[in-house]
C-alpha cells in the first residue's frame, strides 16, 4: 500500500505542475490578447486625435482663404485680419491655433503671449526636441503631424501633445493647431492596471478551482480503474473458463466422432478380416465379398479421419494458399450439406501466414453457423484485394439475428462463433462487419496492411 501511494504521489505532483504551468500559459496568452486589444484601442484614439487635427486645420484654412487668396505676399493689412481671425479660433480649454513664420518667430499664440513677436526656431521640449523646427519642417513638406511635449494651458503642467502644421508658403507661415494625448495615455494605464488586477485574480480562481478538480477527477480515475481492474479480472476469469469450456466440448466432440466414426468403420474392418479369414481356413468361395466389405469400410475410416485432420489444419492452407483452401472447404461443405455454396477468390497470397489461418476459420465458423441455424439455399464467399488490403464477405440467404444480441456479447447469442470471429479480425487491427435481416446475413471482413507480408508492405510503401 505504501509503494501504492508512492506512485499516486508521483502521478499527482507532475499533474499539478502541468495544470498550473497550462494556468500560466492562459493567463500569458490572455495578457498578451489584452495587450493587444489596449495597443487598438490606444492606435484608434491617436487616429481619432489625428482625424479631429486634420479636421480643425481645414476648418482654420477655410476661414482664412478668402483673405488669404486676396492677399498679396507683402499684405500687412490681410496678415493682421488672418491673425485676428487665427487668434478668435479656440476651443475649449487647450485648444487653440499657433502661427510661426519659416524662421521660427512666433506670430500667433492665444494661451501664451508671451511668445508672439519673439524667435523660437531652437526651443527644445523635455525629450530635447527641437518643436518648432520640426513643425516647420512638416509644414514645408505639405503638411504633417508631431508629437512633442507642452505645457497645458488648464493644468501649466507639461504633457504629450499630438500637432498638425500646414504652411501658407505665400507668408511663409506655418499654421498648426494640437490636441493633449494625457487622456488617451490615462485611459490607457487605467486599461492595463485593470487587467493586471483581472489577470491576477483570474490565476488565482483557475488555480484554486483547478488543483482541486484536478484530484477529484485523479481520485476518482482511480477508483474508475480499480473497479473496471476488478471487472476486466472477472471478465478475464470467465472467459479463460469458456475457453476451457470450449476446448473440453472439442475434445468431447473429436471423442465422439473417433468413437462413433472411425472406431465403428475400424470395428467393422477387423469384423470384416475375421470372417474373410474364417472363410478362406473353411475354404469357402465368398471369402473376397468379406474382403471387399472391409475394404470399403476401411476407406470410409480414411476419409473420416482425413475430414477431422481437414477441420483440424488443412494441408492446401500451407500447401497452396488461402483460395484453394477455401474452395476446397466449400467443396466438402457443400457435398456433405447440399447448400450451395459459390467462391470467388482473387489473389490470397499477399497475407501473413496467421491472416490467412484467420480468414479460413472465420470462413469455416461462418459455414458452420449457416448449416446450424440459418437453414440458407445458397453461400456467396467474395475474397479481393482493394488498395493492397485484403478484404472478404460471406453472404448466405437463410435466417437472419438480431444484431443487437452480437452487441451484447457471447452469451446472448448463445455461443462464442461470433465473438471468436470478430476477436481474430481485431488481433490483427481489422475490422468485422456483421449485417444481418429476415433475408440473409452478410459479414465483411476488412485487414489492414499490417496484415500483409513484410514484403508486400514494403513493396507497396516503395
Amino acid at each position: 500500500m505504501q509503494l501504492r501511494y508512492q506512485i499516486i504521489a508521483l502521478a499527482i505532483v507532475p499533474l499539478i505542475l502541468a495544470i498550473l504551468a497550462i494556468t500560466a500559459f492562459i493567463t500569458w496568452q490572455s495578457t498578451t490578447l489584452a495587450q493587444s486589444s489596449i495597443d487598438t484601442f490606444e492606435r484608434n484614439m491617436l487616429k481619432a486625435k489625428e482625424t479631429e487635427l486634420l479636421n480643425l486645420t481645414n476648418l482654420a484654412l477655410s476661414a482664412i482663404e478668402d483673405v488669404y487668396q486676396r492677399a498679396s505676399p507683402d499684405d500687412e493689412q490681410a496678415k493682421e485680419k488672418v491673425r485676428s481671425i487665427l487668434t478668435s479660433l479656440d476651443y475649449g480649454n487647450d485648444g487653440y491655433f499657433f502661427v510661426y513664420d519659416y524662421d521660427g518667430n512666433n506670430i500667433v499664440h492665444p494661451r501664451q503671449t508671451f511668445r508672439p513677436g519673439r524667435n523660437w526656431f531652437n526651443l527644445v521640449d523635455p525629450d530635447g526636441d527641437k518643436v518648432i523646427a520640426n513643425l516647420i519642417a512638416k509644414a514645408k513638406e505639405g503638411g504633417g503631424l508631431h508629437q512633442y511635449k507642452w505645457e497645458k494651458p488648464s493644468s501649466g503642467e507639461m504633457a504629450d501633445k499630438l500637432s498638425f502644421a500646414a504652411g501658407l508658403d505665400k507668408w511663409r507661415w506655418m499654421i498648426g493647431t494640437g490636441v493633449y494625448l494625457d487622456d488617451v495615455f490615462a485611459q490607457t494605464a487605467a486599461a492595463n492596471a485593470d487587467v493586471r488586477k483581472n489577470i491576477r485574480w483570474t490565476f488565482t480562481t483557475v488555480a484554486s478551482i483547478a488543483v482541486p478538480a484536478v484530484l477529484v477527477v485523479f481520485a476518482t480515475c482511480i477508483l474508475i480503474t480499480l473497479h473496471e481492474r476488478r471487472l476486466a479480472d472477472r471478465k478475464l476469469a470467465a472467459l479463460t473458463q469458456r475457453v476451457i469450456d470450449t476446448q473440453e466440448e472439442e475434445r468431447a466432440r473429436l471423442a465422439r466422432e473417433l468413437h462413433d466414426g472411425i472406431s465403428q468403420s475400424l470395428i467393422g474392418v477387423r469384423y470384416s478380416i475375421d470372417l474373410a479369414s474364417r472363410k478362406v481356413e473353411s475354404h469357402m468361395d465368398d471369402a473376397a465379398a468379406a474382403i471387399k466389405t472391409g475394404a470399403s469400410a476401411l476407406n470410409a475410416a480414411i476419409k473420416e479421419v482425413r475430414r477431422l485432420s481437414h477441420e483440424l489444419r488443412p494441408r492446401l492452407l500451407d500447401d497452396l494458399g488461402l483460395a484453394p483452401a477455401l474452395k476446397s472447404l466449400a467443396e466438402n461443405f457443400s457435398e456433405r450439406t447440399g447448400i450451395h455454396v459459390v467462391v470467388e477468390a482473387g489473389t490470397s497470397d499477399i497475407l501473413k501466414p496467421e491472416a490467412s489461418t484467420a480468414i479460413y476459420r472465420i470462413t469455416q465458423e461462418a459455414l458452420t453457423n449457416v448449416e446450424r441455424h440459418a437453414g440458407a439455399s445458397c453461400v456467396n464467399i467474395r475474397l479481393w484485394t482493394e488498395r493492397g488490403r485484403m478484404r472478404m464477405t460471406f453472404t448466405d440467404d437463410g435466417r437472419g439475428f438480431d444484431g443487437t444480441q452480437f452487441a451484447q456479447g457471447p452469451k446472448a447469442t448463445g455461443g462464442l462463433g461470433l465473438r471468436n470471429m470478430q476477436e481474430r479480425i481485431a488481433h490483427f487491427g481489422g475490422v468485422l462487419i456483421i449485417r444481418s435481416s429476415d433475408n440473409g446475413t452478410t459479414l465483411t471482413a476488412m485487414l489492414p496492411l499490417s496484415a500483409n507480408t513484410a514484403t508486400r508492405v514494403a513493396r507497396r510503401a516503395a
